[in-house]
């Protein structure tokens, strides 16, 4: 049976950077993550020729100040979020688009150059390798004297900690834990917005920038009909290889991904006209398909409804369980600086 300091359950955004500042102060640890891939709810797609497209966390902005840090930590640079000054606005099926003006935004927003990926990449190289276990979903953990018990579907482990940086709903609902958990918490995760759980992002490779050309609408679009409810630009860094990204509405999850490609060509038909054809690869990240991120509700829960609640900063299993992860978080729950505060936040009640 294996016996850690630490354990660490999840290999995204938070985890990896709980597992970075252990690392750091010298602290062994083990992560395990259910999917063959780090990066949990940061996806992003790539091709040889294409532009980088992010299926999943994309945006910052300057008041994201632990994310900024830490992005600057690690020598990765950000770059802003082009909209060209103007957008296609659709306000209603009863009359066409048109373009508009964008007023002067004291807050624009950021990417991260590369791809948000290159954040996940960089953390993971700077953490050892052997402390990293993927394909390895928990599925109970046991409370006992001095230790909790952790059972897997490779194996059981022994931790002196134990941290959680699943969504709330998803850990409560997918890991079995003894003794059981106080009811408040149970019924406030059942409650609990998983962020982008819902979610359906959609992008498109493009060989030129034609949204750019010739004064055109550019490629920043607010639609009331949709199914694409808005959508932007996403050229790289170095402008050399052009897309567009969007979100699609969350009631397609259920239709084939050949159908909402085609209802997101279509609607970008009324706007540009069959150039839009001319693509070089359709993306897209339907969250709600992702059995490590999202788990049904019992009810109508709000989008960031109850993100940061006092309850998912409490110990539990005697202290021996802390919970993090970007739900968790007080400032900018859901974002992916929530998930660097939460992740900073409990590292340094574990150190």
């Amino acid at each position: 049976m294996t016996t850690t300091e630490t354990l660490i359950i999840g290999a995204g955004l938070t985890g990896l950077t709980i597992a970075y500042e252990l690392h750091k102060a010298g602290k062994p640890f083990l992560l395990l993550e259910a999917r063959d891939r780090t990066g949990g709810r940061i996806l992003t797609s790539r091709t040889d020729d294409g532009a980088p497209v992010e299926i999943g966390a994309t945006w910052l902005g300057k008041k994201h100040e632990d994310l900024i840090g830490l992005l600057s930590e690690l020598g990765i640079g950000t770059f802003e979020q082009v909209t060209g000054g103007r957008a296609i606005y659709e306000a209603s099926s009863l009359s066409p688009a048109q373009v508009v003006q964008l007023p002067h935004n004291d807050e624009p927003s950021y990417r991260i150059a590369g791809g948000s990926e290159i954040l996940i990449r960089e953390l993971w190289s700077k953490i050892p390798s052997a402390s990293v276990r993927l394909d390895e979903p928990v599925l109970a953990l046991k409370g006992m004297t001095d230790y909790v018990e952790v059972t897997t579907s490779q194996g059981v482990y022994q931790a002196g900690k134990v941290v959680s940086t699943l969504p709330p709903y998803l850990f409560t609902s997918k890991v079995t834990v003894s003794p059981a958990l106080p009811d408040q918490l149970l019924s406030t995760a059942r409650q609990t917005h998983t962020w982008m759980g819902e979610s359906i992002k959609v992008g498109l490779r493009y060989a030129k920038p034609f949204w750019r050309e010739d004064g055109g609408p550019g490629g920043t679009i607010f639609s009331n009909v949709g199914p694409v409810s808005e959508m932007y630009d996403h050229t790289n860094i170095e402008e050399n290889k052009y897309a567009l990204k969007g979100f699609l509405n969350g009631m397609y999850h259920s239709v084939s991904r050949e159908e909402r490609r085609d209802m997101v060509l279509t609607q970008l038909r009324k706007y540009y006209g069959e150039v839009v054809d001319d693509y070089l690869a359709y993306e897209e990240g339907v969250w709600r398909q992702e059995p490590y991120t999202f788990a049904d509700y019992d009810g109508h829960v709000l989008p960031h409804q109850n993100n940061g609640h006092p309850v998912f900063r409490e110990e539990y299993l005697d202290g021996r369980l802390l919970l993090a992860g970007a739900e968790t978080a007080v400032l900018y729950p859901g974002y992916m600086d929530g998930a660097v505060r939460s992740a900073r936040r409990v590292a340094g009640l574990v150190l």
